[in-house]
């Protein structure tokens, strides 16, 4: 059979409009990390008829991605994230426009994201993280993002936003993304679990003799299909919106979807917050000191 972009598509309208399904068709999203989380959002953008994607990812898959990954399969393991998603969505929609870069993106990032219409943070790299977030400010474009989270999470972050590293208090501010010391990435991850165990109830729902692990940095990150695919679906609906001009679901702080109690969980009031901050980073540095 011959393909028809608009029979492969005829099923989004009535959650589009016709005309809102032909600006999917001519938008352009860059994705970086095409792994777990960035992976899902891609496989969703794809099929929801996103005209062009633009890849990124320095990484192979490898046999510990097949738990979560939606690119990752027997016959993928040892290729090229990147290249390997390419070619499984062109199996979606060979009309799709794709374009993937290796290691060498970051030569290239101004050009990448001033063409997008809309950024997706899908890669676990603090360096890589502050490079788009700093090009995006430059060029007025939205990044769409989660924490590192037991629960599937979303955050949305317009050129106007405080930046992760400036709203969570990063060590980094002034550093470049390429020059980052291991103290400065451990004092980030620190920040950011702080924030994730203030403002939603991710301690209820990990092992945290694992989790102060992680703190550590003696374990690689937990990682759960449910949680992973669920957080890059919710990156999807965002960059949707960013295309069609929809408002946005979250803000730059986010929110948090508990699946085990139904229900969202939003950030706390910030007098409160700042209140438990203490409390919980001295919670975290307990977990991380255990043998």
């Amino acid at each position: 059979m011959s393909f028809s972009y608009e029979t492969f598509t005829t099923r989004n309208i009535g959650f589009v409009s016709e005309a809102e399904q032909r600006r999917l068709q001519e938008a352009t999203v860059f994705v970086c990390g095409t792994g777990g989380m960035g992976g899902a959002a891609i496989q969703a953008l794809a099929r929801a008829g996103i005209g062009r994607l633009v890849l990124a990812d320095v990484d192979r898959f490898e046999m510990s991605n097949l738990n979560r990954q939606v690119f990752c399969f027997a016959d993928t393991i040892g290729r090229q994230k990147a290249e390997a998603t390419r070619d499984l969505c062109l199996k979606i929609n060979p009309d799709l426009a794709m374009t993937v870069y290796g290691p060498d993106w970051t030569d290239e990032v101004e050009t990448l994201v001033e063409n997008a219409d809309v950024v997706i943070n899908g890669t676990d790299d603090l360096g890589a993280s502050l490079l788009l977030y700093r090009t995006a400010r430059r060029h007025g474009k939205t990044v769409i993002d989660a924490y590192a989270a037991p629960l599937p999470s979303i955050y949305v972050t317009r050129a106007e936003d405080p930046m992760p590293e400036e709203r969570l208090g990063y060590p980094t501010i002034g550093t470049a993304w390429n020059a980052l010391t291991p103290d400065q990435r451990a004092e980030s991850f620190l920040r950011e679990a702080e924030h994730v165990m203030v403002h939603s109830s991710s301690r209820h729902h990990v092992d945290l003799a694992l989790a102060g692990e992680v703190v550590a940095g003696t374990r690689s990150r937990m990682s759960f299909a449910p949680m992973v695919i669920s957080t890059g679906m919710l990156m999807a609906y965002e960059a949707i919106n960013a295309v069609l001009d929809r408002p946005h679901g979250a803000d730059c702080r986010g929110w948090f979807f508990n699946p085990h109690a139904g229900r969202v969980e939003r950030p706390r009031n910030a007098l409160f917050a700042a209140l438990l901050r203490p409390l919980v980073r001295r919670f975290i540095q307990r977990l991380a000191a255990k043998p």
